[in-house]
């Protein structure tokens, strides 16, 4: 039996979203299973959609608004959803962002958000605001991601620190396939990662993590992450000072191959420690 959790639709966007899927599934009189068998996938997801308890991703929304002919009605939801797991200041960068041409990006603790596996990014955000909005703010991040599988997509260019790539986010499970998610990217011209090893010594970025955004029709922009404010700039001096930075960090950086050699030996690495589902097999 469908697990039935009665949702505050004003509590937050996701609840409102969960509220109006039940909604306009029971108005077309369809079932749990009658509706994952129209569009793919299982009624117990679909409840688990409806009760907030996961996000749906865009495919579902789409075949769903197709199912129960609801003139794009859920995806406007979704627009809602994902803005809502933003702060407000962050809005202007984030579309800034969906638009850009190039972005280059030095990461100094964790993989860029553009790249991180929806696990890895759930692990990395827990501690970052309220449980009850983490679903939303996991959302809004793989939203994001939409920006790479654009018709023209930007080139990324992404330097990690060698400590983002072994720190150990979400456990062992959840960092052998963020490792593997930023491998399966080896052979993408458009997404090139690059190492900063430990034995590059004091280095260009020791200030913290930023991005460089190119754009058609507007001026370049930074954004800085410091350690208690994170900046958005189009000033040129501070563009250049930044760009500069970043030239010394690729200068330092193990090579492409190099530095996927290096992820694919961490990632070996943790295949010889146990996952949390073994540990609780052999507890």
């Amino acid at each position: 039996m469908a697990n039935i959790r009665e949702l505050d639709p004003g509590a937050s966007p996701l609840n409102y979203l969960g509220s109006e899927l039940r909604r306009l599934r029971e108005a077309a009189g369809l079932t749990l299973a009658d509706l994952g068998g129209i569009v793919f996938c299982t009624g117990s997801l679909i409840s688990q959609f409806e009760t907030a308890r996961k996000v749906p991703n865009v495919d579902f929304l789409e075949r769903a608004d197709i199912a129960l002919g609801t003139g794009g009605a859920l995806m406007r939801v979704w627009d809602l959803v994902k803005r809502s797991g933003l702060p407000a200041w962050f809005h202007e960068y984030v579309r800034l962002e969906s638009t850009a041409t190039t972005i280059y990006t030095f990461q100094a603790q964790v993989v860029h958000g553009l790249l991180q596996s929806e696990d890895y990014a759930r692990a990395v955000l827990r501690s970052a605001g309220p449980p009850e909005t983490l679903e939303e703010r996991v959302a809004a991040r793989m939203a994001r991601q939409r920006v790479l599988s654009r018709a023209v997509p930007p080139l990324m260019w992404i330097v990690l620190d060698e400590g983002a790539v072994r720190r150990l986010i979400g456990g062992v499970e959840t960092m052998r396939n963020q490792l593997a998610h930023l491998l399966s990217y080896r052979d993408d011209p458009r997404v090139n990662i690059q190492v900063l090893p430990f034995t590059a010594g004091e280095h260009y970025g020791l200030t913290g993590s930023f991005t460089l955004l190119t754009l058609d029709d507007s001026p370049d922009v930074v954004y800085s992450e410091l350690y208690q404010s994170n900046h958005v700039s189009v000033d040129p001096q501070a563009v250049s000072a930044r760009s500069l930075r970043y030239d010394h960090l690729k200068a330092a950086a193990l090579s492409l191959g190099a530095s996927a050699d290096l992820i694919a030996r961490v990632m070996e690495d943790l295949h010889e420690q146990p996952s949390e589902s073994d540990q609780r097999t052999v507890a």
